[in-house]
C-alpha cells in the first residue's frame, strides 16, 4: 500500500485544543484510520512543523479526503507527501 508523509502545522485553535486536552492528538488518529488510512508513526518535531506522521492509505484521494476533512475544522494545515520506499526508487530509475 502507498505511504504518505503528513507535515502538520496547528494553528492558534489547533494549539489550544492540544494544550487543553492532549489525548485529542489519538483521538484524532482514531478519525484518519477510520477514513481508510493506517497510521505507521508519528512524532512531535521542533521547527515549523509541529507533526510528522507516516501513514499508509489506499490511494492519493485517501489521503486527500483525510486532508480536506482534518483542515476543515480549522485547527491543523497539512502538507501531504508521497513518499517512495528507497528500494522502489532505484529499481525504478535503474530501469531503462
Amino acid at each position: 500500500m502507498p505511504i504518505y508523509v503528513l507535515l502538520s502545522t496547528l494553528t492558534s485553535k489547533g494549539r489550544e485544543t492540544v494544550k487543553e486536552r492532549p489525548e485529542r492528538i489519538r483521538e484524532v488518529n482514531k478519525e484518519v484510520e477510520a477514513l481508510g488510512a493506517k497510521i505507521l508513526a508519528q512524532y512531535a518535531v521542533l521547527g515549523p512543523y509541529d507533526f510528522v506522521t507516516v501513514i499508509e492509505a489506499p490511494d492519493n484521494e485517501t489521503v486527500a479526503r483525510i486532508s480536506v476533512e482534518l483542515g476543515s475544522r480549522g485547527t491543523v494545515q497539512i502538507m501531504s507527501l508521497p513518499a517512495i520506499p528507497i528500494d522502489e526508487f532505484i529499481a525504478k530509475i535503474s530501469s531503462k
